[in-house]
Order: structure tokens, then C-alpha cells, then sequence
């Protein structure tokens, strides 16, 4: 069986750069920068799980809004 962790070992690390101590204030991240950096890499893509490209449905393709869909033409 493992051993418990004494509380001053569990202290967390920055989810970004894994050096600082976490802040309440911008958790899970240390720092306004850490949180920039990962909500950049969120916006770019960078968190993608690769796979094959989704396929799209026809439907929402089409220039229709979404409330004309019925297919009552």
C-alpha cells in the first residue's frame, strides 16, 4: 500500500508551467500569464483530440436557420 502524503508535499503546481504554487485567485494556474497561455492554447486548437474530422450534417450546412430544419418544404 502506498504511503499518505503529508500535507506540505501536496501542495499543487501551476497546471501550465508546473514550477509555482497554485493562486486561489487563478486556479488552476499560479499566474494571469499561465491562464492566458492556456486559454491561447485552447483557442488555437492546441487541446484537439486527434481523430478523423468529424462529419457535418448536411442540414446544418445548408444557409438555413436552424429553426427551419423541419423539412417541410
Amino acid at each position: 500500500m502506498s504511503k499518505p502524503i503529508s500535507p506540505e508535499n501536496s501542495t499543487p503546481k501551476c497546471a501550465q508551467c508546473r514550477k509555482k504554487p497554485v493562486s486561489p485567485e487563478y486556479r488552476p494556474f499560479c499566474s494571469k500569464r499561465c491562464a492566458d497561455v492556456d486559454l491561447g492554447q485552447w483557442l488555437k486548437g492546441g487541446y484537439a483530440i486527434p481523430g478523423a474530422p468529424a462529419e457535418l450534417d448536411e442540414n446544418l450546412d445548408s444557409g438555413r436557420p436552424l429553426d427551419d430544419l423541419s423539412g417541410d418544404d
